[in-house]
């Protein structure tokens, strides 16, 4: 991987807190030139979203010039069953998801269920948050942008970037 180790660089990743001295390692970026925006997720669900904001800012503020949106190949997924353990929520889980169905784009996914635990696998997660980066009008054509998953198997970690689509989202 071919970084540059005096650029600051952003790191989009889930909570694992283990993943941040790998990828300073195997990416060669100084700790100081490193920040860290840690999520449940990688996946950016709305481009004028909480997350979006802060990488944005970041890019900003602290002249980040790359960043990393990242994940595991091995993730331990725990899906979040609203009308399973919360059952006395069920009127409200009802009238969200009618809104989720009906009032398009305002919520991401169909229902409350695939709005708390996503869609799709890491891989295609990680490409559409790129996608929404590196297209982004008011992230600046310079920052580079690159998924990566890190395959923790074996004791060795490995990093495998996220090839970039043909899609155009801008």
């Amino acid at each position: 991987m071919n970084v540059d180790k005096n650029k600051k660089a952003l790191f989009l990743m889930d909570i694992e807190n283990e993943l941040e001295p790998i990828l300073q390692e195997m990416t060669h970026i100084r700790s100081e030139n490193v920040l860290a925006i840690q999520n449940y997720d990688t996946d950016i669900l709305h481009p004028y979203g909480d997350i979006m904001r802060s990488v944005i800012l970041a890019i900003y503020r602290e002249s980040v010039e790359e960043v990393f949106v990242i994940g595991t190949k091995e993730k331990r997924t725990f899906t979040v069953n609203i009308p399973t353990q919360l059952e006395s929520m069920k009127d409200k889980t009802q009238t969200l998801d009618y809104l989720f169905q009906n009032c398009m784009p305002e919520f991401s996914g169909g229902t409350v269920n695939e709005w708390l635990n996503g869609k799709g696998n890491s891989s295609d997660n990680i490409e559409k948050s790129v996608e929404i980066i590196r297209h982004h009008p008011l992230v600046p054509s310079h920052v580079k942008v690159q998924g990566l998953i890190v395959d923790k198997r074996d004791e060795k970690s490995l990093i495998v970037e996220v090839p970039e689509t043909k899609t155009n989202l801008g």
